[in-house]
């Protein structure tokens, strides 16, 4: 990835300075860096620090706490891609011994599994990971506070079984498998387990004096899949590009749009927010746009990674102190800024180079019953089903080649569609999930479910 500051204007770049600089000051932060990417490119870098002079630069490194979360997530899903694991598959089957086998892959990755937010004491984030040698003591005696599956629970030592399970699969350390499957491939050079020079030490800032105090670096040990790491915001932004567009050589564009979806049923608090959780990645909505992505933090450091994938924008976080200023509001407020200031031009419209006349054919408006619907060619063989004028279920359809079509998202994702032609050959009606639509309401040439009233459409008197 290349740093083109130049692509952004000068009042864009001055707008994301100063809400760096008012971050900086009023959340008291020792240092504060951050990074803007679009389409896939660095195109601003930005920092301020209580030190004159000496601002980081993009290259520093910085803890980044749950962020790491991500990176276990990824590691998961290569698995699962390559088939030697599903994601409904209980953690038993390839991690047995555990004591909490029956919840799922797919559970651990949501935090749905019902497991406890924190191991035991004395807190982990503080205390050398030595402290808890084993999976058990990770867990502890009451490891499930919930019934799996039933709510959405944030769990450290969650993503401490699935680093676990990753380890035994794979047959080397958790650091060395994201080292060589993830690391490498993407070019994430600055991202380690330890902290390498150069790097930000960690501070805490006393609340009610302008004093700091230096906080421990321990080394998590068995809990470092949950939040080990150290980067930097340049090998940040290429995560981010890399978790809006998929890798060849890592994960596909399918599978990180897959982290992105919802996958646990959000909590009273987070409705409200309109927050939810995917695959090792946290949604939200803000600002009319949905933005994806991970917050992390760990005494003496907090980082944040927020993407819009419709703006195409995402950005990176970065602050040496235990609290102070908000940096998910500020990784929130960047993309904004940019996505207001210079909103994403459309790509131009092209025709089609090659159309179906069969699936052509099908295009048009539609009836379920007296509710009209538009299906539209949306590319070369998929189509999506909308309602008319709006509102309403609806969804695009992938072409599985042989004349149906499989959901990919809304109320029919999954559903089948298929066009059924009548002996002659001409398109009788559309079965969606059993749901028959026709070319006008309640077609009586078409099969209709519960058949029609033999006296047809009539007035009250």
């Amino acid at each position: 990835m290349t740093t083109s500051q130049e692509e952004l204007l000068p009042a864009t770049r001055r707008s994301l300075a100063h809400r760096l600089a008012v971050a900086q000051a009023e959340g008291r932060a020792p240092s504060l860096v951050a990074a803007v990417v679009r389409g896939g490119e660095t195109v601003w870098n930005g920092a301020s620090s209580s030190v004159d002079g000496q601002s980081p630069d993009e290259n520093v490194q910085y803890r980044i706490g749950s962020i790491t979360k991500t990176f276990t997530a990824v590691l998961v899903l290569r698995l699962r891609d390559e088939g030697v694991l599903h994601l409904g598959d209980p953690l038993e089957k390839h991690l047995p011994g555990t004591g909490v086998g029956d919840v799922t892959v797919a559970e651990l990755l949501a935090h749905t599994s019902g497991l406890a937010a924190e191991s035991p004491a004395p807190w982990w984030e503080r205390t050398a990971g030595s402290l808890r040698p084993e999976l058990a003591d990770v867990l502890g005696e009451r490891p499930l506070l919930h019934p799996p599956g039933r709510r959405h629970h944030y769990s450290n030592p969650g993503y401490t079984l699935l680093g676990a399970m990753v380890e035994r699969l794979r047959g080397v350390g958790w650091e060395e498998v994201l080292r060589r499957e993830v690391l490498e491939p993407l070019e994430l050079h600055r991202t380690t387990a330890h902290q390498q020079a150069l790097h930000a030490d960690g501070w805490a800032v006393h609340p009610w004096a302008d004093v700091m105090l230096p906080e421990p670096m321990e080394d998590l040990g068995r809990m470092a899949p949950a939040g080990q790491l150290w980067s930097t915001t340049g090998d940040l932004a290429r995560f981010a590009a890399f978790l809006t567009r998929g890798n060849a050589r890592v994960l596909s564009a399918e599978s990180v749009l897959e982290m992105r979806a919802p996958a646990a049923p959000p909590e009273r608090e987070e409705l409200a927010d309109g927050s939810a959780y995917g695959l090792g990645l946290q949604i939200q909505n803000r600002d009319g746009r949905t933005l994806v992505g991970h917050s992390g933090s760990l005494p003496g450091f907090l980082a944040n990674l927020t993407i819009s994938v419709e703006d195409d924008l995402a950005s990176v976080v970065l602050a040496n102190c235990t609290s102070g200023p908000q940096v998910s509001t500020v990784a929130a407020d960047l993309v904004r800024v940019v996505a207001e200031c210079e909103p994403r031009l459309p790509e131009p419209w092209r025709p089609l180079a090659q159309v179906d006349r069969s699936l052509l054919e099908l295009t048009g408006q539609w009836f379920w019953g007296t509710q009209a619907f538009v299906l539209r060619l949306a590319s070369v063989g998929d189509v999506s089903l909308e309602p008319l004028p709006t509102g309403g279920r609806r969804s695009r359809f992938r072409s599985n080649g042989d004349g149906t079509w499989t959901g990919l998202d809304g109320y029919y994702a999954g559903e089948s569609l298929r066009a059924v032609r009548r002996s002659d050959g001409s398109v009788s009606h559309l079965d969606l999930g059993s749901f028959v639509f026709t070319r006008c309401p309640y077609d009586e040439t078409a099969p209709v479910p519960g058949g029609l009233d033999p006296e047809g459409w009539r007035g009250i008197g």
